[in-house]
């Protein structure tokens, strides 16, 4: 097959007219092979959400291809873990000038199988491709320690070290990014392998990158793909041969994940939800900031964990800024995520869509005032895609679920507040704090919501505070659970360890001493 085709078997052919896609038979990815999977079990179907249209069917592997899969990282790790750094990073060289070169070809693999805009998508793929120049960067990264005479006659030197074979549980809203740009890049340039659960509902641009990763020269084992049925999940984490786990999902399950690895001893960091809160003071400029918050929340169709959902409005402008959400909102072109004029893409699939209806709903049956309904739409000519519209609810409080719990769409609350000191404790009550923002004009109050804030990225007349590679992503409380971040010299850490070597050498006049800890630590105040 030609590159591009051995992640897949092409099951049913369109024909050359007309919207319909191939119907594929995705494969795993398993010690440098691509191949069909053993497992008995139902494949999963994968969807078009623009056009509703199943194109993929999608293998739940068996556990023993679960081991294999791990048995196969294991088996790269020794000479992978051995090759120079600056070797390992040659690989990495290659591998952004490859995504460079296909960054259009999987924009659209990704608009078709996830939802997102050709903007959204291409964004997805280029964060990737920023992970990968950051990683490329390992052998000053991950440069260790050291002092000459710590203590008379004594240097100590620091490493940082390589680990094993680490797992990856990725979700559907970034399938690409997420697993090859946070994940992939930093743990093998550190020397590490990986076994990757790919995204459950849309694998395919994932898979698609694994090929290039391939063709940039990634020796076979080093990177391994599977899909599996989330029962499964909880083998990955317990493997033996596992040494890490890097999650993002939902909360409850991170926490669940998190729980699993530290009982078997592993290190693990885990992103869960979110709810992120904006606060808009009187002083603040309402046109500019309206239109950052319906990027923000329209954006991905709301299908992402620094969306901003809630907006924490002053009194004095809020009817105001409701008025100007409203013009905005209603200005989004929905439609097919691949059509260069969109700018909001469908929802994955008809079953998310289900759910936040259900949320509209349940955020009318608490009190909350629909100022603006998405609900019901449909797109011409793509009728059965999964299509919900920017919805604005006003008047949300504090008792109402809508305005605290993850929804992981196109819904905007609204909640009103007298002032900024207001406005800010109500913020800081909520349960999640993966980011936080505040749109003033005041420089004060920006430094103030900063400092006081408990969001870990905080944008100051930003909508999504998502930092550049070079830092960490930052949630706090339930948004994340672990102590080491992503991306950032926290990824470093996470995918190394340390080794402190303290070395003394004999002459023959010293020859005859005998070492003691006591005698080292004299020495070192002595001298």
């Amino acid at each position: 097959m030609t590159p591009g085709q051995r992640y897949f078997t092409v099951l049913e052919k369109a024909g050359e007219h007309g919207r319909r896609e191939d119907l594929l038979r995705l494969k795993l990815y398993i010690n440098g092979e691509w191949r069909e999977s053993a497992s008995k079990a139902p494949y999963r179907d994968g969807y078009n959400p623009s056009t509703g249209e199943v194109i993929a069917k999608i293998p739940q592997c068996t556990v023993a291809e679960l081991d294999e899969a791990v048995a196969a990282a294991k088996a790269a790790y020794p000479a992978w873990s051995r090759t120079p750094v600056r070797s390992r990073v040659q690989v990495l060289f290659r591998m952004k000038a490859l995504m460079d070169q296909h960054v259009d070809e999987l924009t659209t693999l990704l608009c078709r199988e996830q939802g997102k805009t050709r903007s959204e998508s291409k964004g997805d793929i280029v964060k990737a491709i920023e992970v990968v120049e950051f990683a490329s960067g390992m052998p000053q990264l991950m440069k260790g320690e050291s002092i000459m005479n710590v203590s008379k006659g004594y240097d100590t030197v620091l490493y940082r070290e390589s680990m094993g074979v680490f797992l990856g549980l990725v979700p559907w809203n970034f399938p690409a990014m997420i697993p090859h740009g946070w994940m992939i890049p930093l743990c093998i340039a550190a020397g590490n392998t990986f076994v990757l659960k790919s995204a459950t509902n849309c694998p395919q641009s994932s898979m698609r990158i694994m090929e290039l990763w391939e063709e940039a020269g990634l020796p076979k084992g080093v990177v391994n793909i599977v899909t599996a049925n989330v029962s499964d999940v909880e083998h990955l984490i317990k493997h033996p041969d596992i040494v890490g786990v890097s999650f993002v999902g939902s909360t409850s399950v991170a926490m669940t994940v998190y729980s699993q690895a530290a009982e078997a001893g592993k290190r693990a960091q885990c992103l869960g939800e979110a709810k992120n809160h904006a606060l808009v003071t009187a002083d603040a400029h309402l046109e500019r900031s309206a239109a950052g918050i319906i990027n923000a929340f329209c954006g991905c169709a709301g299908e992402r964990c620094m969306a901003l959902p809630v907006v924490v409005a002053e009194e004095a402008i809020a009817d105001r800024l409701v008025e100007l959400l409203v013009k905005q909102a209603q200005e989004q072109t929905l439609g097919c995520a691949y059509l260069p004029d969109t700018k909001m893409g469908p929802l994955v699939n008809a079953r998310h869509k289900e759910s936040v209806e259900k949320w509209i709903a349940k955020g009318l049956e608490e009190g909350a005032k629909m100022v603006l309904d998405g609900r019901g739409v449909k797109v011409p000519g793509y009728e059965n895609g999964f299509f919900v519209g920017p919805t604005i609810l006003d008047h949300v409080t504090e008792d109402m679920t809508v305005g605290s719990q993850e929804i992981f769409g196109p819904v905007l609350c609204i909640k009103r507040v007298k002032n900024f000191e207001e406005g800010l404790e109500l913020m800081n009550r909520n349960p999640f704090a993966n980011g936080s923002v505040i749109y003033t004009s005041s420089g004060y109050y920006a430094r103030e919501f900063a400092f006081r804030t408990h969001g870990g990225q905080v944008g100051i007349n930003v909508g999504i505070p998502v930092p550049m590679s070079i830092f960490g992503f930052t949630g706090h409380k339930k948004s994340f659970i672990g102590y080491l971040h992503v991306m950032g010299m926290d990824g470093v850490r996470f995918y190394t360890e340390s080794k402190n070597v303290t070395s003394t050498w004999f002459t023959a006049e010293t020859e005859a001493k005998v070492d003691t800890w006591d005698g080292m630590v004299a020495a070192g105040h002595k001298n």
